[in-house]
């Protein structure tokens, strides 16, 4: 049995995240709701065969949606520490959402290498940031270890 994808949940709570921080009257157990009902099962569907993927760790999709969701003012506060020229609201909808992941991790998860987390958002901006995401979110995170003294 091959592990469960941690990377393609990061990716996943993103977009709910994302969904969220764009209409706020979304909750996030709605929110969660409405992709598992509906893009879950669609790209189980159209997913190749098995040996091709891992599949998706759910439960860590839920926890980081719920756990970044609650934990949503105290991350915005940390996010506000860091960047000092810009407020948490001017940052980009993508790379804040990036961003709150990520401090989520270094903060309140102990399971996880901080490492893995820096490289994690890292990669996610590339992916779904604009060009100079990566950068930013690379140097906000990694200030976010000595600054703010979130473990290494």
């Amino acid at each position: 049995m091959k592990p469960l994808s941690r990377r393609r949940a990061r990716e996943i709570a993103l977009q709910v995240l994302y969904s969220i921080d764009a209409n706020t009257d979304v909750d996030p157990k709605s929110a969660l709701a409405f992709y598992f009902d509906r893009f879950a099962a669609e790209e189980r569907e159209e997913a190749p065969d098995e040996g091709e993927a891992a599949p998706v760790d759910d439960s860590y999709v839920e926890t980081l949606v719920r756990e970044v969701s609650e934990r949503r003012a105290e991350i915005d506060d940390l996010l506000g520490q860091l960047s000092r020229n810009w407020r948490v609201e001017r940052i980009a909808r993508v790379e804040r959402t990036i961003l709150r992941m990520a401090l989520y991790e270094l903060k309140f998860r102990d399971d996880i290498p901080a490492r893995v987390t820096i490289n994690e958002a890292i990669e996610l901006a590339k992916r779904f940031g604009a060009s100079e995401a990566p950068a930013f979110v690379n140097g906000l995170l990694d200030s976010a270890l000595t600054t703010l003294g979130i473990r290494k």
